[in-house]
């Protein structure tokens, strides 16, 4: 994911996915490598990573006033799932 800062309304980004299926396999590579670019260009904003057996690949972005959006990423690929992101992002 190219660098960039994400605005002022978002309060959290939190990702959901199993440590092992199959399904998460993107997630965990979306992860592995836009976390540090991410992190860095919003050292303020939590970025949480959730791990749990069986868990389905899932983002969940909080912005201001406590609205919650949920995105299931179960079945897409990297470049998908950045594209989704982007999208609940405003980008």
């Amino acid at each position: 994911m190219s660098k960039f800062v994400i605005g002022s309304a978002v309060k959290e980004i939190r990702f959901h996915l199993s440590q092992a299926a199959e399904s998460s396999t993107a997630l965990r590579s979306f992860i592995t490598s836009s976390y540090p670019t991410l992190s860095k260009a919003n050292p303020e904003l939590p970025i949480l990573i959730r791990e749990a057996s069986f868990a389905k690949p899932t983002v969940f972005v909080r912005f201001e006033k406590g609205q919650e959006v949920k995105k299931s990423l179960e079945g897409l690929d990297k470049t998908q799932i950045e594209t989704e992101i982007k999208n609940l992002l405003g980008f």
